[in-house]
């Protein structure tokens, strides 16, 4: 299989490699039932060790830097109630955290989750979070300009490896909230 962006040497449709993906996305894989079929989630095959996303990019094909979307984990909180929410944004772009995310979790600060909270709660890899299998009550926000891209570059769940998938495909997930200006 050929990868639809960048120049990969490994390219396979996600429900044929499960066993590359960790526990949660591979269930999100296996249970997948989007307007996108699940054999469109393409897993690609990385070097972990050049993860920064302009070297990945210089590696991978500079077209990648337009084509790519970054995960984060955030933590609103409003006394002593904290919400913890995923959003995806463009790579070229960053979370507004303390306006379009605070106000959408009702919360009266909102940060970026500590590591060892995004990576236990998620079950995936530090660097590798990607929106597919994130807990199902979650707030899951993504910015309209993600939907609105062909094919995006997204985490794997691990830091080896890659999904890329029809940017329309996210908005099917569990949680999904599409919003305007999240990233900027």
């Amino acid at each position: 299989m050929r990868a639809p962006l960048g120049h990969f040497d490994n390219a396979v449709a996600a429900p044929d490699c499960l066993d590359l993906l960790t526990p949660p996305v591979a269930e999100a894989v296996r249970a997948w039932r989007g307007q996108v079929p699940a054999d469109q989630l393409i897993y690609v095959d990385t070097d972990p060790a050049i993860a920064d996303t302009a070297v990945f990019a210089e590696h991978y094909g500079p077209e990648l830097l337009g084509e790519s979307a970054n995960c984060v984990v955030v933590a609103g909180r409003r006394g002593a109630e904290t919400t913890l929410a995923a959003c995806v944004v463009l790579s070229s772009t960053r979370v507004d955290v303390n306006g379009t995310v605070r106000r959408q979790l009702g919360a009266r600060k909102a940060s970026f989750a500590p590591m060892d909270t995004a990576v236990g709660e998620t079950g995936m890899e530090y660097g590798g979070i990607t929106p597919i299998g994130l807990p199902g009550d979650w707030p899951l926000l993504i910015d309209s300009a993600v939907l609105d891209t062909d094919w995006i570059l997204i985490g794997s769940g691990r830091r080896r490896g890659k999904l890329i998938v029809p940017g329309k495909a996210l908005a099917d997930l569990p949680g999904a909230l599409v919003l305007e200006g999240l990233g900027i």
